[in-house]
């Protein structure tokens, strides 16, 4: 089949034996039949990205050697997929993940208050998946590589763009490593 993706939301578990990625698909979803033959499987986290203009940096106006880039923040996590037909393992995951999702709502909804017997109807057309996380991996693209004076043009340019996650990443990447890797 060659390389499938889906855009999922994932609740992580920490569990005595290590962290644990969950979400739930589609029973529809093509995906399905391979990750239940378990092949080495990566999902993708991205944080804040974003356009730099090179006439943010103060050096364009001392010799202009510059060009534009694209700063970014992303997390691959490898493992091993499972995928999960139980119901108490699926319902426990939909609520985990709406509760999540639902926590910054002045009244938030809650799996319950939809009939039970909608949520088991929706449930049958589900399953879930499972990743013990096995490796992490990422990068940070945050002008790092660019003086003092370029990096404070560019966190005042996102700042004026509205990009506001972006600018205060790359006030806090100048502090942070690159790239990190972490390993069981």
């Amino acid at each position: 089949m060659g390389i499938v993706t889906s855009l999922l939301p994932f609740s992580i578990r920490c569990e005595p034996d290590g962290d644990v990625l969950c979400a739930h698909l589609a029973k529809g979803n093509r995906q399905i039949d391979e990750l239940r033959e378990q092949p080495p499987t990566s999902v993708l986290f991205h944080g804040p990205q974003g356009y730099v203009s090179p006439s943010w940096y103060a050096t364009k106006r001392e010799h202009g050697r510059v060009v534009p880039t694209w700063n970014f923040v992303v997390v691959q996590v490898w493992g091993t997929p499972t995928i999960r037909d139980d119901v108490q393992w699926l319902r426990e995951q939909i609520e985990e993940l709406t509760n999540a999702a639902e926590k910054g709502f002045r009244m938030p909804w809650k799996v319950a208050d939809a009939p039970e017997d909608f949520i088991q109807a929706q449930m049958k057309g589900i399953v879930g998946l499972e990743i013990p996380v096995s490796r992490i991996e990422g990068k940070r693209k945050l002008s790092q590589n660019q003086p003092d004076r370029n990096q404070a043009g560019v966190i005042a340019g996102l700042r004026e763009t509205g990009q506001e996650a972006l600018a205060d990443a790359v006030a806090e990447g100048r502090r942070q490593p690159d790239d990190f890797s972490l390993a069981k």
